[in-house]
């Protein structure tokens, strides 16, 4: 196993740098197929989200490569600038990573189920760009089964809260009421529709943006309102909340368009919540009068209660069985060539012994070479059939030593 990761998350740095490493999906589809041009890269990987941004790379035997430099080279950053803000992985540690982020246990809401499909979101988008291969598609279903474990077996606080939710809990908490509201939300992705949804089962009146061209095609939550995206300027004088969740990379609400809908006069306090990485709205939006803004990095951080960290070592023990599961197959995977090696020694060994039954046969020299070939062939064959059936059925303790015992006997 030769694999790497390397990504920035919001533990290392906040959303200006984050953001300078996020990825819509054309840019993943253009940065996998650049990838792909590298001989030493078997398979590669890319989860982007709005609290991290991984790149992961399963690796020619032997071969090594820069992460830090290369993902920076792919953004078009300067890796003395940014180099410092990544993460770097490598093998086991990369594997239990994974495991642990797919169970929602490194995110900033500890048991949150968005990351979960976020990480099967990513892998099927990296079969879809034909960029991934065995490992790294065994490894990703295996820790997307993880966290279903997980999710199924362990009852978390929180554990259904998503960022919209986790946000609007903060909101309330700083004295803002939701009921009979008037919310505008901007995007009408996962985010958004979760936003709306927990809007809506706050008793406020919800409408969300939706592009004119993707009308007929966007499934908004029962009880949402619509508007097209282009007016969305014309509706905000009336809103106490606005909300946006887009994956586009460019600014849905900024200082300027803000100005001109609002114009000099005061307005009561307006609360702008942006969830996007990178960033929906301009952040000098804050310096107007009357304007409330928040971004992802302005939600505090959970302390976990005495429960939840009983619920987290609950976690951790099914994990680890899980990780156990993903680390017996890689043994048996790396296994495969040295039975194939043991099965060719054991059949040359068999066609030497039969030499001299070879020499008495009454048949052409041609015949006795395609006899010996056909031989050594099956041979192989037969003693691969019972080390494999081995593998399947035996303790993996068993299994390696009788795979060493047989390396020395045909070595």
């Amino acid at each position: 196993m030769n694999l790497k990761m390397t990504g920035i998350d919001f533990t290392r740095a906040g959303i200006d740098i984050r953001q300078c490493f996020s990825f819509t999906r054309n840019a993943m589809a253009l940065a996998m197929a650049q990838i792909r041009q590298r001989p030493e890269i078997c398979g590669c990987v890319l989860l982007s989200t709005c609290n991290r941004m991984e790149l992961w790379l399963s690796l020619a035997k032997g071969a090594e490569i820069a992460l830090p430099e290369f993902l920076c080279s792919l953004k078009g950053l300067s890796l003395a600038e940014y180099g410092a803000y990544l993460n770097v992985r490598e093998n086991m540690e990369a594997v239990e990573h994974l495991f642990y982020l797919s169970a929602g246990m490194k995110s900033q809401i500890v048991g949150e189920d968005q990351i979960l499909t976020q990480v099967k979101e990513a892998l099927a988008f990296a079969r879809e760009q034909e960029s991934t291969d065995r490992l790294l598609e065994v490894l990703f279903r295996m820790a997307v089964t993880a966290g279903k474990q997980v999710k199924t077996r362990v009852v978390m606080d929180k554990a259904n809260y998503s960022a919209a939710h986790h946000a609007l809990q903060f909101l309330k908490e700083q004295g803002n009421h939701l009921l009979g509201k008037t919310c505008l939300v901007i995007g009408n992705g996962e985010m958004g529709r979760l936003t709306a949804q927990a809007l809506m089962e706050e008793g406020a009146d919800v409408t969300v943006t939706v592009r004119q061209f993707r009308s007929g095609m966007v499934k908004i939550p029962k009880g949402v309102k619509r508007m097209d995206y282009g007016e969305r300027y014309r509706y905000i004088p009336k809103c106490d909340f606005i909300v946006s969740a887009t994956a586009s990379p460019n600014l849905t609400i900024t200082r300027e368009g803000l100005d001109a809908c609002l114009g000099s006069a005061s307005v009561r306090n307006q609360i702008y919540l942006d969830l996007a990485v990178p960033r929906d709205m301009e952040p000098a939006i804050a310096q107007r009068q009357g304007v409330v803004y928040y971004d992802m990095d302005s939600l505090p951080l959970e302390v976990q209660s005495e429960e939840m960290r009983s619920q987290y070592q609950q976690a951790e023990t099914i994990l680890a069985g899980e990780i156990q599961k993903f680390m017996d197959w890689q043994e048996c995977r790396d296994l495969v060539p040295r039975i194939q090696q043991i099965g060719a020694g054991a059949a040359r060994e068999l066609v030497w012994r039969m030499e001299k039954t070879f020499q008495n046969l009454d048949i052409s020299e041609t015949d006795k070479e395609g006899l010996r070939t056909q031989l050594e062939h099956t041979a192989g064959k037969v003693v691969d059939k019972l080390l494999f059936e081995l593998r399947d059925q035996a303790e993996q303790e068993t299994l390696q030593k009788t795979v060493e015992i047989m390396e020395h006997v045909y070595g």
